[in-house]
């Protein structure tokens, strides 16, 4: 007699994300997404690094315990200049700010994805580390691209996947989308060894 498989574990994405969201739809698999209350403040002396590990996995972890049966992406990225962690800037004058101290600068974008599934014990976290180099941008510039695009939610004021191209001279990476939010590469490693079917 045929047994039919086991229906595969629902997948959560805990994160409220637009980008994030858009970047697990490519994966085409069905999920839901979930907002983490997690206090996303640095510890002290915390490394940029450290800091994204650190709120993916306890991102995954909050979401995962309001749904113990799935299987659920935490994310987080943090923008390191030379160990200092730039965060999301919220207004103009912080966003302004960020982008002059990267001016002619190379910033590494730290992202990192942590898949957890408490039925199955299941727990993985990865950093996918973007080397980004900005061109040297004078004030005008930030201002035009500020005004155009207003990339207040995003780590380091530039969305590379928009306008934010502009102000760059080069993006070297192993995991192309991790930049925009959600290194994709490790995290279809990672939901495999968590037993989704990818393709």
């Amino acid at each position: 007699m045929h047994q039919s498989p086991a229906s595969p574990r629902a997948l959560v994405l805990g994160s409220t994300s637009p980008y994030r969201r858009e970047l697990l739809q490519r994966l085409r698999l069905p999920f839901t997404v979930a907002a983490p209350a997690v206090d996303e403040t640095p510890q002290p002396g915390e490394a940029p690094h450290a800091l994204a590990l650190r709120l993916a996995l306890a991102k995954a972890q909050a979401v995962a315990a309001q749904h113990p049966e799935a299987v659920v992406i935490g994310s987080d990225q943090v923008a390191d200049l030379d160990g200092q962690a730039l965060g999301k800037p919220g207004t103009h004058t912080r966003a302004t700010q960020q982008l002059r101290q990267m001016s002619a600068q190379t910033v590494i974008f730290q992202t990192a994805v942590a898949v957890v599934c408490l039925a199955t014990g299941f727990e993985q976290v990865e950093l996918a580390a973007v080397e980004v180099r900005f061109r040297p941008l004078n004030d005008g510039e930030i201002e035009r691209y500020l005004q155009a695009e207003q990339p207040y939610d995003c780590a380091g004021s530039a969305k590379s996947e928009g306008l934010g191209i502009s102000l760059l001279d080069a993006i070297l990476s192993d995991d192309p989308t991790a930049l925009v939010g959600l290194p994709l590469i490790r995290t279809c490693r990672m939901l495999r060894a968590a037993g989704l079917a990818l393709p």
